[in-house]
């Protein structure tokens, strides 16, 4: 079980707390996961700085993750935090005619996956990654989303 922290401080036009917990224990339940995340929901401008200062890139992006960090000797449930950018969600699903809450699941368990360290930086590792995505998000009744592009 996820137990979750959702910040939205500006009240961006977002799902509620309890779609997000169940999206990161669908996650949690399949990978047998236990910890504790927080999502926050952040606008264009916070989402820019933050991939600038943290991936070098400036622009906004749907979602970064942040794994917690924490040295091995230090007891913690803390898996790390979520940035999930609201505009860009919202306009990527429009541009996928993609249902708006679907793509908020998706950015939501593609987040969390990289908290438990997947990545898709590496064909091989991407592939792994997708497929998980697209059997969580089946399994909620979402269709694969890398399909729609």
């Amino acid at each position: 079980m996820i137990k979750l922290e959702l910040i939205n401080q500006g009240n961006l036009s977002a799902p509620d707390s309890n779609l997000f917990q169940q999206w990161c224990n669908q996650v949690a339940t399949k990978l047998k996961v236990k910890g504790d995340i927080c999502i926050k929901i952040v606008d264009d401008i916070e989402s820019q700085d933050l991939n600038h200062t943290y991936r070098g890139q400036a622009k906004s992006t749907n979602v970064l993750s942040f794994p917690s960090e924490l040295p091995v000797f230090v007891e913690s449930t803390h898996l790390g935090d979520l940035a999930i950018c609201a505009a860009v969600v919202i306009s990527e699903a429009a541009d996928q005619n993609k249902l708006i809450e679907h793509h908020w699941a998706h950015m939501s368990i593609h987040g969390l996956l990289h908290l438990l360290g997947y990545d898709h930086t590496e064909v091989d590792d991407a592939e792994e990654m997708e497929a998980l995505e697209v059997e969580l998000l089946s399994e909620l009744g979402v269709s694969n989303p890398y399909l729609s592009f």
